[in-house]
C-alpha cells in the first residue's frame, strides 16, 4: 500500500477550499494524511479548518507565495508518495487509487499525472491541441508550457531529494520550472483517464496577475540550460525555445515602449545563440 501525502496550500480562498478538502475525503484510496499550508489568508481559513477539519494537519504561516507552501508541505510530508492539489480544484472520487493502480502495474515510474477536465467560468471547455497530455520522456513537451497539472500529480518523494522541490524565486511558473527539472531526469507515468476538474478563469490567478509569463519560463529555461544536466539534443531544444520566448516577450516589451526589458532580453539570446 502506498503512503501518500496530500499537499494543499491555500491562500484567501476558504469556500473552494472546502471542496477541494472534501474531493480528497471521498476518495476511494485513502490518503495517508492531509497537509493545508494557509499562505497568510484574511478571511479566517486557519479558523475554519482547525473547527471543521480537526484531523488535517494545518500549518498557518505568514505570506510567502505558493512555492514556499508547497516547499513547506513536502518538508512536512510523512508519506512516501507525495500528491498535490490546488485549493480552487477536486479530483474525482477513483483518484488516487487509479494512480496507485498503475504505479502498482509499472513500478519503473516514479512521477504520474493524469488528463483533466477543465472548467472555465462555470463552464466544461476542451483544452487546446497545444495542452495535450503526454507521458514517457516528455520533457521536449514541456518547454513551450506547464504540460502537467499540479493537482494531477504524483510524485515519489526521492524525486525531490533529486531536484529539489519548487523555486521560490519564481513568483509564477514555479510548476513549470519544477517539470522541466523533473523530465529532464525521469520519465511520466500518464494515465488517459480525467480525473481532476480544474477550474479557471477566476481573478486571483497567477496568470492574470501578471504581464508577460513568459519572462518566468525564460528565467526557468535558463536555470535548466545552465544546470549542465541536459542531453545534447534536450539542450539544444531547450535553447531554440529560450530563444524563442525571448523573442516574442521582446516584441511585447516594445509595445509597451520597456526598451530596458527589450535590451535586457536580447542580451540572453546572444548569450545563448
Amino acid at each position: 500500500m502506498l503512503k501518500i501525502s496530500v499537499i494543499i496550500p491555500t491562500y484567501n480562498r476558504r469556500d473552494t477550499l472546502v471542496t477541494a478538502l472534501k474531493s480528497v475525503a471521498q476518495q476511494s484510496y485513502p490518503a495517508h494524511e492531509i497537509i493545508v499550508i494557509d499562505d497568510g489568508s484574511t478571511d479566517n481559513t486557519c479558523n475554519l479548518l482547525k473547527h471543521q477539519f480537526p484531523t488535517i494537519h494545518v500549518i498557518c504561516q505568514s505570506n510567502q507565495g505558493v512555492s514556499h507552501a508547497r516547499n513547506r508541505g513536502i518538508e512536512h510530508a510523512t508519506g512516501d508518495w507525495l500528491a498535490f492539489l490546488d485549493s480552487d480544484d477536486e479530483w474525482l472520487p477513483h483518484k488516487l487509487e487509479t494512480q496507485v493502480q498503475h504505479l502498482v502495474d509499472s513500478p519503473e515510474y516514479k512521477v504520474c499525472h493524469t488528463e483533466e477536465i477543465w472548467i472555465r467560468h462555470g463552464k466544461r471547455v476542451n483544452p487546446m491541441k497545444k495542452h495535450q497530455k503526454s507521458g514517457g520522456w516528455i520533457f521536449r513537451r514541456c518547454l513551450p508550457l506547464c504540460a502537467m497539472s499540479p493537482s494531477s500529480i504524483l510524485i515519489h518523494r526521492e524525486v525531490f531529494e533529486s531536484v529539489g522541490g519548487f523555486d521560490e524565486w519564481l513568483p509564477a511558473c514555479e510548476d513549470y520550472d519544477l517539470w522541466l527539472k523533473i523530465t529532464a531526469r525521469y520519465p511520466v507515468l500518464f494515465i488517459q483517464q480525467p480525473l481532476i476538474i480544474k477550474y479557471g478563469g477566476h481573478a486571483d490567478q497567477l496568470s492574470a496577475r501578471y504581464w508577460g509569463m513568459d519572462r518566468f519560463r525564460i528565467k526557468a529555461l535558463q536555470n535548466i540550460i545552465d544546470s549542465g544536466i541536459l542531453k545534447p539534443d534536450d539542450r539544444a531544444a531547450a535553447i531554440a525555445m529560450l530563444i524563442k520566448k525571448c523573442r516574442i516577450y521582446s516584441q511585447g516589451a516594445l509595445k509597451r515602449d520597456k526598451t530596458e526589458e527589450v535590451e535586457k532580453y536580447r542580451h540572453i539570446m546572444e548569450r545563448y545563440q
